[in-house]
């Protein structure tokens, strides 16, 4: 959420990042009236009871008519207290509730505009051309199955649609995909983390995943437990409710864990192959910075982002999202896409966000500097959501035959393995 002092002093602002985001401008003027309601509120209730207070210290000296009358004013004071309280209540929780629904902030250098209008900043690598080489290229379904990679029928058979099994050498690519990963997370002081996979509304709704990304989210009603799309969320959870040193900064976690999404919105989009699924593993990134730090560590896990991406010889290019498709909890978010043959075109492979004080104040995460609290900033970036790489890895890396060049990075976990080999024709 974000901080309700900057909503008083600069309202113009924030009205500015609703507009950017495409979302509902009234809500600030809402929140501006419900926060002036609690504030005053406050302040009445606080007034009525210190003379509460007082009356209570006079009643006990005073005899005859005049403890009659301040008894009578002690009996409509109780009732006024009580009153005044549930007002404050009423307002403070109308407050927060409109608190949860603003966006965090949008950076000003961020493109306005909805998903198409990013701005590209930069181009990497070399996009093949298959008919100077003489073939046309094979789809990763394709070259999976030739592979004995994927098998996305009995998938279905068993799950329904959008689940897969990765067998043979795709489940192999996959450890390889994850081993390399956190190897490259370790070297750069990540620390390794497996995190739960099934997490409370607390930690769900406090990174801004049970806001306008609630769609796509998988919930047990019985258990009241969700399941995470990312382990985000678990990593942002990990601290909730502390209060952290400022020489403990910054803290960055590499989390593995398997994701889940509902897809919501997405009929008819990527339904061939393994790119848009309903579960499937991740490594991401997550930092703990002082807020001034923010910017300067997202430029950072952006550079991790696009050393993984060339280690794996993928041509791709980064992009700045623009304002409405940023989602409620980040500031500002580079998405890193690899080219797909096949496709014609650059698909999202990874994402970082820095998502500010945003999540933090929600999850009541805090650092102290020089006997000063305060909130901290917390961002997030994949670095292996395993499908997709593995649909780019297919596809950028084939030959003719129908086998695939293995990047060097991952020979090392695939038993030096430098080709993948047609198991069937």
């Amino acid at each position: 959420m974000i901080d309700l002092r900057l909503l008083r002093e600069d309202p113009d602002r924030v009205r500015a990042s609703q507009r950017a985001r495409g979302e509902d401008v009234a809500l600030v003027d809402a929140l501006l009236s419900a926060d002036e309601r609690r504030r005053s509120s406050g302040v009445r209730f606080d007034e009525l009871r210190a003379e509460q207070k007082s009356l209570g210290k006079l009643i006990p000296k005073a005899a005859g008519d005049e403890k009659a009358e301040l008894l009578k004013r002690a009996s409509q004071l109780a009732a006024d207290v009580k009153a005044a309280d549930a007002e404050r209540d009423a307002a403070d929780s109308e407050t927060q509730s409109l608190l949860l629904q603003l966006g965090n902030l949008v950076h000003p250098d961020v493109p306005v505009g909805g998903e198409e209008d990013f701005a590209t900043l930069e181009e990497h690598g070399t996009i093949r051309d298959f008919d100077a080489e003489g073939f046309a290229p094979k789809d990763h379904l394709e070259l999976g199955q030739l592979l004995g990679a994927i098998d996305v029928e009995r998938g279905a058979k068993v799950s329904g649609s959008r689940f897969y099994f990765l067998t043979g050498v795709g489940a192999l690519l996959e450890l390889a995909l994850v081993n390399a990963a956190i190897a490259q997370a370790t070297a750069a002081g990540f620390t390794p983390m497996l995190t739960p996979a099934l997490v409370r509304p607390q930690a769900m709704g406090g990174t801004g995943f049970l806001g306008q990304a609630s769609q796509d989210v998988y919930h047990l009603d019985k258990d009241d437990l969700y399941l995470v799309g990312t382990s985000e969320v678990a990593l942002a959870g990990y601290h909730m409710d502390e209060i952290l040193d400022a020489d403990r900064l910054p803290l960055r976690y590499a989390g593995f864990s398997p994701c889940f999404r509902r897809e919501a919105g997405s009929h008819g989009k990527d339904t061939r192959g393994i790119f848009r699924v309903h579960q499937f593993d991740k490594v991401e990134m997550f930092s703990y910075v002082l807020p001034e730090d923010s910017q300067a560590e997202h430029q950072r896990l952006l550079d991790w982002e696009k050393q993984w991406l060339t280690s794996l010889e993928l041509p791709f290019r980064v992009i700045d999202v623009a304002s409405g498709d940023l989602g409620s909890s980040a500031s500002r978010k580079f998405d890193c896409e690899a080219w797909i043959p096949t496709q014609g075109k650059y698909r999202e492979l990874t994402s970082t966000s820095d998502c500010t004080e945003f999540q933090a104040r929600r999850l009541s995460i805090r650092v102290r500097e020089d006997k000063k609290v305060r909130p901290l900033a917390t961002l997030n970036g994949t670095l292996c959501a395993v499908p997709r790489t593995i649909v780019a890895i297919l596809e950028n890396h084939q030959q003719a035959d129908g086998s695939v060049r293995v990047p060097e990075v991952l020979r090392p976990y695939l038993g030096g393995r430098e080709v993948l080999e047609p198991v069937s024709q």
